[in-house]
């Protein structure tokens, strides 16, 4: 995976991203640290380009975003950011916040069937 310069106000973004997760960010991120997710290495808050990701698995290109209600309103931002993650070879999948807070195991299961279809392809 290529590193690449991270300029400092998104790194500080990031940072206070980190301090500042939702709920359901926590919840989600409490499954997916420390290899817990069938051994799958996530980062949270992970400045990609010009934007900070909620998770990504850097090894299978898979970011993770986790929606409340105000991207009900911002599908335009949404749609430019996705296709953006795209182009850059990511896949990207998006939770709302009550699946996670509500059904986390099926929103884990949901992830490793995706990485596992990206691996078929490969």
């Amino acid at each position: 995976m290529p590193h690449w310069k991270v300029p400092p106000h998104l790194r500080r973004n990031a940072r206070r991203m980190r301090r500042a997760m939702t709920e359901a960010e926590l919840i989600l991120w409490n499954e997916l640290r420390a290899h817990r997710l069938m051994g799958l290495g996530f980062r949270r808050q992970m400045p990609i380009g010009r934007y900070i990701v909620d998770f990504a698995c850097p090894e299978h290109k898979l970011i993770v975003e986790v929606d409340g209600s105000q991207h009900a309103e911002n599908q335009t931002y949404d749609q430019a950011r996705t296709t953006y993650f795209q182009q850059q070879g990511w896949q990207v999948v998006r939770f709302w916040n009550d699946d996670v807070l509500i059904d986390i195991d099926n929103v884990c299961t949901h992830i490793l069937r995706l990485i596992a279809r990206s691996g078929d392809e490969q």
